[in-house]
């Protein structure tokens, strides 16, 4: 059984929305945070958004604070991200991630695709 699954990616422009999901089982499903990464092309990963799954903490980059939302669906092991007003500079592959901590993350999903044109 694969730990993370994402859903959700594809193309759109700029100023457009998209929703992201990810499935966790496992023991990727009683983490204490699940969060998402993005890989831009030709750039190191970084760190987009977390959020804890008992207390609903959450954590953003600076980059995608106030139009970036994540949000978590307990009873059905889903996280999901949303991201509005996007900008060609969001074009990455987005990883789903769990972990003890927002900072250790030993979980991985595949990634999903998310284009965003200009």
């Amino acid at each position: 059984q694969v730990p993370l699954v994402e859903s959700g990616g594809g193309s759109v422009q700029a100023g457009g929305s998209l929703r992201l999901s990810c499935a966790a089982s496992g023991r990727a499903g009683s983490s204490y945070v699940i969060g998402w990464f993005r890989r831009p092309p030709g750039k190191e990963r970084e760190f987009v958004a977390a959020i804890s799954w008992s207390a609903g903490s959450t954590y953003y980059a600076d980059s995608v604070k106030g139009r970036f939302t994540i949000s978590r669906e307990n009873a059905k092991n889903m996280m999901y991200l949303q991201m509005n007003s996007l900008k060609p500079e969001d074009t990455a592959v987005y990883v789903c991630a769990a972990g003890r901590s927002n900072g250790m993350y030993n979980f991985w999903g595949q990634g999903t695709q998310v284009t965003v044109s200009s």
